[in-house]
């Protein structure tokens, strides 16, 4: 959006002067009339004082369902395209969301049209949405494409958060423990190893380990730091910006033991929650398969995505590539076959997503009550082991005195 300065006069002839945001001087001249101002001078503003910081341009999930929503309630009452555009993009709380809107706007009145429009804009409307708007606007129906959409973005959104809450407490935990033992090796362990080297005391196996490792630690925080820095930079890079990396970590992580399985459920929760939303909205189904491997965040899944769409251009089944994978279940390949013998192939998505959404959630609800008391227990562990290095010199004394 930009931020234009004007002067110019109201209805009565009184001079006036301000800034106006708008995409373009004709909008910003548009809504200076429909404020009875009349503008002799428009100039866009250099002033940094007007330029808009974006920190992020992607638009949080919950006002992207609630504009699919309002989008659709519209549409449904009968407003245009147009207007609709132009009213959610003025009550949007969301700035990158009002911005690509206006845009939207402009090129729909240019005669672009809607689906085209937001294609423009990948950061803010996803490949999903615009693909399924090009289908909606081509059977004319647009309103019931959105609303399968916005449920559709609500289930993989409440599954996503599920699985974050499931992992957050272990990684917490686990975080803790880490530096409440480096704690206790940096500060606590050599208070009492000066006075246990004073007293020339003899000492156990398990308190020469801790000491050697407290005197490590010591010696080579720095070390340690700059490492762990290096390395999650590292991690990171390669996995944003190398594919075998990628594939080779995602793969890892669908092997891990209880985690692994979780994950699993998950990816072909959302796989198969897509397709059907593709496909209940007349999306051919190589184009379907096309999309859901774009923006798939999971490449081993990715793979066999592609695998079956290139056995189907070579006029296969969708389950046969399903079958010879290790990542789908009997179920998945049973009732997928199913759906494309009897041509409801979406009815049967749409149920093995939603067997495997409450798999996910009852996975999670076991995970969390088993591995809450498990952390405690390694919490208690770590730090029962260095303080029973710290007390055993000390009996050793008490016994000797």
């Amino acid at each position: 959006m930009t931020v234009f300065r004007y002067s110019g006069r109201t209805k009565t002839g009184a001079p006036q002067k301000g800034i106006i945001e708008a995409p373009n001087k004709n909008v910003a001249m548009e809504k200076l009339r429909a404020q009875g101002i009349n503008a002799r001078e428009l100039q866009e503003s250099n002033s940094i004082l007007h330029k808009e910081i974006a920190i992020g341009v992607k638009v949080k999930h919950q006002d992207f369902v609630i504009y699919c929503r309002q989008y659709a309630t519209l549409i449904r009452a009968g407003v245009s395209v147009v207007e609709a555009t132009h009213i959610l993009g003025e009550q949007t709380r969301s700035k990158p969301l009002k911005r690509a809107l206006m845009q939207v706007e402009e090129d729909i009145r240019n005669g672009l049209a809607f689906s085209d429009a937001a294609a423009k804009h990948p950061k803010v409307f996803p490949l999903l949405f615009v693909n399924m708007m090009r289908a909606g606007e081509a059977t004319g129906s647009i309103d019931d494409t959105l609303d399968r959409l916005a449920s559709t973005l609500e289930k993989q959104y409440n599954i996503k958060k599920k699985i974050q809450s499931a992992m957050t407490y272990p990684a917490l935990l686990s975080l803790l423990t880490v530096v409440v033992g480096i704690f206790l090796m940096v500060f606590i362990v050599p208070t009492f190893m000066d006075a246990f080297r004073e007293m020339n005391l003899e000492l156990p196996l398990i308190t020469v380990i801790i000491v050697g490792i407290s005197d490590w630690l010591i010696q080579f925080w720095l070390l340690v730091l700059l490492a762990l820095v290096v390395a999650v930079i590292g991690f990171r890079f390669f996995y944003n910006n190398n594919k075998e990396f990628h594939y080779a970590m995602s793969l890892f992580l669908l092997r891990m033991p209880i985690f692994g399985q979780l994950l699993q459920k998950d990816v072909i929760a959302r796989m198969t929650r897509t397709l059907a939303t593709l496909f209940s909205g007349s999306v051919p189904i190589l184009q379907a398969l096309t999309i859901v491997e774009k923006i798939g965040e999971n490449p081993v899944i990715g793979k066999v995505v592609l695998e079956a769409r290139d056995n189907l251009e070579k006029g296969g089944t969708l389950s046969e590539p399903l079958e010879k994978s290790w990542l789908f279940p009997p179920l998945v390949t049973q009732m997928t076959s199913i759906g494309e013998r009897t041509g409801a192939l979406d009815y049967m998505l749409e149920k093995i997503a939603d067997f495997y959404e409450e798999e996910v959630n009852r996975a999670v609800d076991t995970i969390k009550s088993l591995i809450e008391p498990l952390m405690i227990v390694v919490l208690a562990l770590v730090v029962g082991v260095i303080v029973a290095a710290i007390f055993l010199p000390m009996f050793q004394l008490y016994e000797n005195m």
